[in-house]
């Protein structure tokens, strides 16, 4: 054979192997798919070696790409395609869905992928929280998931807690320790957080750890702040409902306090009802607080009185209201004789009533039956003073034998001052009443009970006993009138935005 015959069969031979092999090689790669892991990985990679010696030095790809950050083994772009499939096929086979991770990069062995998974089924997470966010797999162990947990444990989030906060909010993986979540820890501490209060506000609200400083949770502290909310009740407020830091000025929280001032409330009430209850926040306007104050009007409450109403009882807000005003009205129409008319009175004075027990209701006015008083003497106590199904039985029979007994005097006098029964027995009935004895004075139970310690004093030396007046009542726009018709001065407002609200909310 010639040399030059002999160069030209290795030329053919060559071409055929160049065709040939690159198919054996996707064979083989699809048979090593079926096969063990190990063994695949094995496989494969022989194959594609094999397959390198035949291609042209001129590839439109980079045959390697930069080793990863993440895992640090640098590998091909077969070879990634190759160990992907194993993995997800690994993923598959223990019920995880990896479609979500399409886009994510994932360890090259199922040995580092087990240990993840091994780690947050540790924590308490099963198949199906990893399925409600498998991103969560693209975090390592030991650069992503033990630096973020120990840094939570030790803010004051238990260990046997830990899992439930990844389960409620498994983007905190994610995040970086001194860029995102130490800034958010300051922040808190910043409006006079208490330190061990730390851990429980982020289970409460989790998401906080995503929030940026200088958005949404610094706008709404500077609201509140410029509506007369303390800073220093910032934290305390924090602490009991931190979901309005995540709350919008703009669409949340500035339309439900001009809503509430527009019916009446002075903004300072307003700041003072938001310190104690922050929740109210929470109340959506269109949805829950409109509906509820045209419930109230609906049944009778006048207009000029819904400012008091809500000072005493904010809760009336967020409360399923209908429901309970038309049970609580039927409950008044049908036990205690008492007509919407009278019942609208009721809930004006002590709106607390539409959530009160209708047992406990019951009782005083059993009670008060019970002694041989009317019916409609009952009803007519009851809506002049509602407080009166609120007491307790063994202190209403205690004051009533006081009455009787020591005091002497007819029923028709509770019927008139039913207040009577919520004054201590021990601490102003009694003393008084005894100091009345030793002068020798005769009056009204409202004269001598319905009045300060101080004022009951300037009557007992009086020479001459001055008729009975009414106790302090509010008016739209926060003024107290006062006994004998006097109006406060301007310059007193503040203050009796004040008197009000410890006489209506610290109840």
């Amino acid at each position: 054979m010639s040399p030059l015959s002999a160069s030209r069969r290795s030329v053919k031979i060559l071409s055929s192997l160049a065709i040939v092999v690159p198919k054996l090689a996707s064979i083989e790669t699809a048979q090593a798919l079926r096969a063990p892991h190990h063994s695949a990985l094995r496989r494969c990679a022989g194959l594609l070696r094999s397959s390198r010696l035949f291609s042209t030095p001129s590839s439109k790809y980079p045959e390697y790409e930069m080793p990863s950050v993440t895992w640090g083994v640098v590998q091909g772009r077969r070879e990634k395609l190759v160990s992907r499939v194993i993995v997800c096929d690994y993923l598959k086979g223990i019920g995880i869905i990896p479609d979500e991770l399409e886009n994510l990069e994932l360890p090259s062995t199922v040995e580092v992928m087990r240990e993840r998974v091994e780690f947050l089924q540790k924590l308490g997470l099963t198949v199906d929280d990893i399925n409600e966010y498998p991103l969560m797999l693209g975090c390592s162990v030991r650069k992503n998931m033990i630096p973020v947990l120990g840094y939570l444990e030790k803010i004051g989030i238990q260990r046997p807690r830990l899992g439930e906060f990844v389960k409620n909010y498994p983007q905190v993986l994610h995040a970086s320790v001194v860029v995102e979540l130490a800034p958010v820890v300051k922040f808190l501490r910043g409006l006079d957080v208490e330190k061990q209060d730390i851990g429980y506000v982020l289970q409460k609200y989790p998401e906080l750890l995503g929030f940026k400083l200088e958005g949404t949770m610094s706008t709404s502290v500077a609201y509140l702040v410029t509506i007369g909310v303390c800073p220093r009740d910032i934290g305390p407020m924090v602490t009991q409902y931190p979901y309005f830091l995540g709350m919008r000025v703009g669409t949340v929280i500035k339309p439900l306090v001009d809503y509430l001032v527009s019916l009446g409330l002075p903004k300072k009430i307003v700041a003072r009802m938001l310190e104690k209850r922050a929740y109210i926040l929470g109340y959506d306007l269109e949805e829950t607080v409109k509906p509820n104050i045209d419930c109230l009007i609906s049944f009778g409450v006048r207009r000029e009185s819904l400012a008091s109403v809500i000072a005493q009882y904010p809760q009336i807000l967020g409360l399923p209201l209908k429901a309970k005003l038309s049970s609580q009205q039927y409950f008044f129409t049908l036990k205690l004789k008492i007509d919407p008319e009278g019942f609208a009175e009721v809930v004006e004075k002590m709106p607390q009533i539409v959530g009160l027990n209708q047992n406990v209701i019951m009782k005083p006015a059993e009670f008060l039956l019970g002694r041989g008083i009317p019916s409609e003497d009952v009803a007519k106590m009851i809506v002049k003073c509602p407080q009166l199904v609120a007491l307790r039985v063994e202190l209403m029979k205690n004051s009533y034998y006081f009455f009787k007994s020591d005091m002497g005097r007819p029923l028709k006098e509770l019927v008139e001052f039913p207040e009577y029964f919520t004054y201590s027995l021990e601490s102003r009935i009694k003393p008084r009443y005894q100091r009345l004895q030793s002068k020798g004075i005769r009056s009204s139970l409202n004269w001598f009970l319905n009045c300060s310690d101080h004022r009951f004093e300037e009557r007992m030396q009086a020479q001459y006993i001055e008729r009975d007046f009414e106790g302090p009542s509010f008016y739209i726009g926060g003024k107290l009138e006062l006994p004998g018709g006097q109006i406060v001065s301007d310059e007193e407002v503040e203050s009796d935005d004040e008197v009000l609200y410890r006489r209506t909310v610290s109840l």
